[in-house]
């Protein structure tokens, strides 16, 4: 059987993940999922929010067109730095220090992997970030083959807002048999 190759900045920060004792980084199944979205922008805007240790960057970073540039923003100074230190020799990619709106002025993204902060605090403004046409990548749920979602006994609210959200079109894919992505594209004129 072929084994699916793991591009090397991935290894990379995953090697750092283990060093700084951080256990939250991107699942492969969701990074090939993010390498898709990126490479389906090749002149694009792509931004994440929670870099951690840069494992999901380093997957959106090998789907990144030469046109493209890449930024994304970590809260926690260390591993800003560190994950800063994968993509020191291309200046398509920035890695920012502090709270998830500083990506606001690198606004509207035509890929968003919102895995850190806005995703839940402030969900309207996730959404207002993307370009028309834009992809948002959201992870770490558990699937429900209920509708309404549900997470414990009850409904999913913040799934729920962004699979019904009138701007865009959305769905929620399994990565593994027990987590899922919401994959969702902005639509470029209302309905």
């Amino acid at each position: 059987m072929a084994v699916r190759a793991v591009p090397s900045r991935v290894e990379a920060a995953e090697r750092l993940a283990v060093e700084a004792g951080f256990e939250k980084s991107c699942i492969r199944e969701v990074g090939r999922l993010l390498r898709t979205a990126a490479a389906s922008k090749p002149g694009g805007v792509v931004a994440e929010s929670g870099t951690g240790s840069g494992v999901g960057t380093a997957w959106l970073h090998s789907g990144l067109g030469e046109g493209a540039r890449l930024v994304t923003v970590e809260r926690e100074e260390e591993l800003a730095r560190r994950a800063a230190g994968v993509f020191a020799d291309d200046s398509r990619v920035s890695v920012l220090t502090g709270d998830w709106r500083l990506l606001e002025p690198h606004a509207p993204f035509d890929v968003f992997f919102c895995d850190g902060g806005g995703k839940r605090d402030d969900p309207r403004r996730v959404v207002d970030l993307l370009a028309p046409g834009g992809i948002l990548v959201l992870d770490d749920f558990t699937p429900s083959a209920q509708w309404p979602p549900r997470f414990e006994g009850e409904v999913d609210e913040l799934r729920l807002f962004y699979l019904t959200h009138p701007d865009l079109d959305a769905a929620e894919v399994l990565t593994t048999p027990a987590s899922s992505a919401i994959v969702a594209a902005r639509r470029r004129a209302p309905r």
